[in-house]
């Protein structure tokens, strides 16, 4: 009982992390209605961003996520300012995304993860934090320090981005961008400003969640895809641009992730994953806790 107890507590606290990618992903789509297939990279910047920081100043992987956090915020906002915006402009998509920032954000990833490998190499690289390898206990059950800390700097991250959309005038601004972008543009709301806001936010969720899955995750040129098939699986088991939901279908496959792995082997704990995936897209398409509009 004990052991399946346990890993109710790793997956949860895997599951956590998780949702927190995710949650950016879901942001974007809520909002812009696009589907940022360079996620994944955006991630794995982030990852080299505090790896660099803490082999050339010394700085602590947890404080990388506040520069990893920064940067990635602004390298968003410029991505959408600057290549997003008029592609929008020119397509004026109402429901779906252009299909020309679909294609950018295709090339986009490839682009950045060859350009990773080009510069680093392929080697697989770390990090070691103050909590690396530390674990402390909780009765019988043993957690692990950095899952620990990175659950709690994502649930923190999740309640502030819900605050921002439910009691700021920005996150009115998204919601109602969300809703109708020509009714908010005739409101006078600055819909691209907001877009670009929106897009910064996604890609400094996900630039957090980078620098603390580095804590315990190794790092190397490719690493983005391995949580973007995930985040999408998250967001779509979820629902599309719902944040409560992102953070639902990451506990879900962090839970099945790990209690999966006491009973099947690591190939049929993923089987069981995506056939949860196959099934939630038959039965209910748009999600857990999906709505038309953002949550």
């Amino acid at each position: 009982m004990e052991l399946y107890l346990q890993g109710i507590i790793n997956g949860i606290l895997m599951g956590g992390v998780y949702g927190g990618v995710a949650i950016g992903l879901s942001l974007g789509f809520g909002v812009m209605k696009i589907v940022n297939f360079a996620h994944g990279s955006f991630l794995m910047m982030a990852m080299y961003i505090t790896f660099w920081a803490n082999k050339m100043l010394g700085l602590d992987p947890y404080v990388g996520v506040l520069i990893a956090g920064v940067l990635m915020f602004w390298f968003g906002y410029f991505v959408q300012d600057t290549f997003f915006k008029p592609l929008f402009k020119r397509e004026s998509a109402e429901v779906v995304e252009p299909l020309s920032i679909l294609l950018f954000t295709s090339g986009t990833w490839i682009f950045l993860d060859n350009m990773a490998l080009l510069l680093f190499g392929g080697n697989y690289r770390g990090v070691k934090g103050v909590v690396t390898g530390k674990t402390f206990r909780l009765g019988n059950f043993i957690i692990d320090q950095s899952w620990f800390y990175a659950f709690l700097v994502t649930m923190a991250m999740a309640l502030i981005v819900t605050f921002v959309l439910n009691r700021t005038e920005l996150g009115r601004a998204i919601r109602a961008t969300s809703q109708d972008r020509d009714a908010a543009r005739l409101q006078g709301i600055d819909i691209y400003r907001v877009y670009n806001i929106t897009f910064g936010l996604s890609s400094a969720m996900v630039g957090i969640s980078g620098a603390l899955i580095l804590t315990y995750y190794y790092l190397y040129p490719t690493v983005g895809t391995v949580f973007d098939i995930k985040a999408f699986v998250i967001v779509v088991l979820g629902g599309m641009g719902s944040v409560p939901g992102a953070l639902v279908g990451g506990f879900i496959i962090g839970l099945v992730e790990s209690l999966g792995g006491l009973f099947l082997t690591a190939i049929g704990a993923q089987m069981l994953l995506f056939a949860i995936f196959i099934l939630i897209l038959i039965f209910r398409p748009i999600g857990l806790l999906g709505r038309e509009v953002l949550d």
